[in-house]
């Protein structure tokens, strides 16, 4: 019997380092994840030193032609871009090494348009290529001309590049039509959530941080979890009950990494908000990777342009279980931080009593005889606050309880 496999892409990464000290090379070595994770090979990298990326080309003109060689060198098939290019730079870099040219934001897209598994997702996920592709029409048809299929013709895929702009903009305006249902879907669940009462913490982080695992731990949410790259995308909320009867909910939201296309965040801005109008952020860092005060700093940059801002955030070192440094990790941005491993379940107990102490934050101690006619308050007491305390007296129901400030004013 005869297996054929399907022969993987061998990619050339290419980066520009504008000045000493940036992180190019650890964007670079995170690309190559992302390349890996899309299904390709990377068979080396490239990475030149100047002022500013070159308009036409992205590398100097010299560094093309060293690119060219090294292509040759190395057996591969195309090269990868550290950054977005441009329309005119896509066409020239093309034109001038015969290979298919792809850049990050596609790499990313593509990778976005594997995982995509619910019908939000997946319309997410094409209005994002679509409006990536728009522009580029001509130059994304030269490279692709290179090589069927491979990276970069998931999702809309091959036939959505031979339409004209006509039908890509109609497209596009018919996505932010089902988009914009699923958005007002969203604000009427959030909605409900709100005259419900029950608090919100939203779970943030750099993907691949333990995001998905933190939460199937803690609630049995039985979401997809795999160590790579965007393992999941679409959101799961689940109920976590705490100490006291208190309750919370946990919405998981889309794993973030540096350069992240704005597409992407534009496309994905319904589920992102998630974490906008939360009560609490739960920022989940993978404490084993070296990078991670790097991958900490991202999530705040991004969070930033969110306007997620003035929340209180307990941030999660995660992964102490494969964790080998001996320097403690900080992050002065939170307003707690706990060290856990989510895979072994390690810290949570103290999480949840943090989660249980944060929520008495926003509420007012109270100790009440409640008159047995107006025993209906208790109920009330029971579902939005905390009871600590109650015994049946003579005069009426005595309570000791933590209650939210509407509770309080109903009570006197």
């Amino acid at each position: 019997m005869i297996q054929l496999e399907e022969e993987k892409e061998r990619l050339l990464l290419v980066g520009v380092s504008e000045q000493d000290g940036d992180d190019t090379e650890d964007s670079i070595e995170e690309l190559g994840d992302l390349v890996e994770t899309a299904g390709a090979v990377s068979v080396g990298s490239l990475i030149q030193k100047r002022e500013k990326k070159h308009p036409a080309t992205y590398v100097g003109k010299g560094k093309v032609e060293e690119l060219k060689e090294l292509c040759d060198k190395t057996g591969a098939t195309g090269i990868v871009c550290d950054d977005e290019l441009s329309p005119a730079q896509l066409r020239n870099l093309s034109d001038l090494l015969e290979l298919k040219v792809m850049d990050r934001t596609l790499i990313i897209l593509d990778i976005f348009a594997m995982r995509a598994s619910t019908s939000e997702g997946k319309i997410q996920v094409e209005l994002a290529q679509l409006k990536y592709r728009a522009s580029r029409l001509t130059g994304m048809g030269r490279a692709m001309s290179r090589l069927g299929g491979g990276i970069g013709t998931r999702g809309p895929g091959e036939k959505k590049l031979e339409m004209d702009r006509r039908l890509i903009g109609s497209r596009i305006s018919q996505l932010k039509r089902e988009l914009a249902e699923v958005r007002s879907h969203r604000e009427v669940t959030r909605g409900r959530r709100t005259k419900q009462q029950i608090p919100v913490a939203a779970i943030v982080g750099y993907t691949n941080a333990g995001k998905s695992t933190l939460l199937n731990t803690l609630t049995d949410a039985d979401v997809l979890e795999e160590n790579m790259l965007f393992a999941t995308l679409d959101p799961t909320t689940r109920l976590l009950e705490l100490s006291g009867k208190q309750e919370i909910l946990l919405t998981d939201t889309v794993g973030f990494i540096r350069k992240l296309p704005h597409h992407l965040v534009e496309a994905f801005k319904s589920t992102l908000e998630e974490a906008k109008y939360a009560d609490y952020i739960l920022h989940v860092v993978d404490s084993s990777n070296p990078k991670a005060d790097k991958q900490m700093h991202i999530v705040y940059e991004i969070l930033q342009s969110l306007g997620i801002e003035d929340k209180k955030i307990v941030t999660l070192f995660n992964k102490q279980d494969v964790r080998t440094e001996k320097e403690p990790l900080h992050d002065f941005q939170a307003d707690r931080t706990i060290s856990i491993s989510a895979k072994y379940g390690t810290g949570l107990d103290e999480l949840k009593e943090t989660l249980s102490e944060l929520l008495r934050e926003e509420k007012i101690l109270i100790e009440r005889v409640i008159p047995y006619q107006a025993a209906g308050i208790l109920q009330m007491v029971r579902r939005q606050g905390e009871l600590l305390e109650e015994s049946y007296e003579p005069e009426g129901i005595f309570i000791r309880a933590y209650v939210p400030m509407e509770v309080y004013g109903k009570i006197g």
